[in-house]
């Protein structure tokens, strides 16, 4: 697999951090994650399924699991030991922490020069918000995003996916793989500072016309990618279920109008998106309120145009095609799983199911790492 040969030391919670990790590990990455002594809080995050939570199956799958206590000498030996080990060192403390606790890239770089050590934060190492906490739902507030996901009436609502957290996951992942391709080259590691907002904020250009150009906020709902194109929307059907048209080219506009008969509205569709396509908008909506989506579905099989049903989860995950890609995967103790998105021709990513329990390979890598009876097992204090 891609990644062979390369180890990972893992001490984040919760989701950017080892989300990213397990995606190394699902490409052959020897990953070890560093637990406090309670264990990954998301171990009881959510319902649990084969006795362990759908979150923690889904982002600690094939890891070494261990516990140290950070704050004895023991324990930072066996740090140390793992540091001279390692090739990559994720960490996603609050800025200063990782310093205090003395396993900072300074630390880790005088033991191991070549290693890579992301660090996972909020709002990054510096600047003025540099040490204030928060999570995926604050990020996105600050960052403008709740500002955009707004009803009818202007109330923003709480968005529903942590687009900040995943945002985070994959630009670490980017910034950790370029990293270990440069030290290939050059032997030198690196450290990555990843702003979870930083990295959010780097996924708006498509929305960014009226700050950038104009100095203004978006007029949410006249906005092409919130409402304002006709053909970029979400409509009700008869049976109060939902499609959402999803392609503003020209083209679909003239083949969804002229499968409907209206050939005399697409003219309108060439407007810039808000109240000059407002005609379009309520035709269709007047359209597709006649039908069940059903129907709407036999309907538009045969007009070339982009749409989908607004499905629930438990329809997404059922979809054959789902299934067919490989994004639903059964382990067998009935664990469920998500597949792999990342679909190499050659050494293709495995799933390795197997989840251990808190500290489970804490004596066999401390073994390994020559340090045998030693163990610097908890003692109640832990990553702090």
């Amino acid at each position: 697999m891609k990644l062979e040969g390369v180890r990972v030391l893992d001490l984040s919670l919760f989701l950017p951090g080892p989300h990213l990790t397990m995606m190394m590990a699902d490409h052959g990455a020897e990953v070890i994650k560093v637990e406090p002594p309670g264990g990954e809080p998301v171990r009881e995050v959510g319902l649990k399924q084969a006795g362990h939570s759908t979150w923690f199956r889904n982002t600690h799958r094939g890891k070494r699991c261990i516990a140290l206590d950070l704050k004895s000498a023991a324990g930072k030996a066996a740090f140390a030991r793992l540091v001279a080990w390692a090739d990559v060192v994720v960490e996603a403390f609050r800025p200063g922490v990782a310093a205090r606790l003395g396993i900072d890239y300074a630390s880790c770089k005088a033991i191991n020069p070549g290693i890579v050590y992301c660090a996972i934060s909020a709002y990054g190492q510096t600047g003025p918000k540099a040490l204030r906490p928060a999570h995926d739902l604050a990020m996105q507030a600050d960052s403008g995003v709740v500002s955009l996901n707004r009803a009818p009436d202007g109330t923003p609502a709480a968005p529903h996916m942590p687009v900040a957290d995943m945002a985070g996951s994959l630009m670490a992942l980017a910034g950790i793989l370029m990293a270990l391709l440069r030290r290939e080259r050059s032997g030198e590691g690196d450290f990555i500072d990843l702003s979870m907002q930083d990295a959010l904020m780097a996924w708006l250009p498509n929305v960014l016309g009226p700050p950038f150009a104009l100095g203004r906020d978006p007029v949410v709902h006249e906005e092409r990618s919130w409402g304002g194109n006709a053909l970029y929307k979400l409509y009700r059907c008869a049976d109060d279920r939902w499609l959402a048209l999803g392609g503003a080219e020209h083209k679909f506009a003239e083949n969804l109008l002229n499968a409907l008969g209206r050939p005399d509205l697409v003219p309108l569709c060439h407007l810039p998106p808000g109240p000059g396509q407002d005609p379009v908008k309520d035709f269709l909506a007047a359209t597709f309120a006649t039908r069940t989506l059903a129907a709407w579905t036999a309907f538009l099989q045969d007009v070339d145009v982009c749409w989908a049903p607004v499905k629930t989860l438990t329809e997404a995950f059922a979809d054959p095609h789902t299934h067919a890609r490989g994004m639903v995967w059964t382990d067998g103790q009935g664990g469920t799983h998500l597949g792999i998105p990342i679909r190499f021709a050659n050494e293709p990513g495995r799933i390795n199911p197997h989840l251990d329990v808190v500290g489970e390979s804490t004596a066999a890598v401390l073994a390994e790492l020559g340090l045998g009876d030693k163990a610097p097992l908890p003692s109640g204090e832990g990553l702090g």
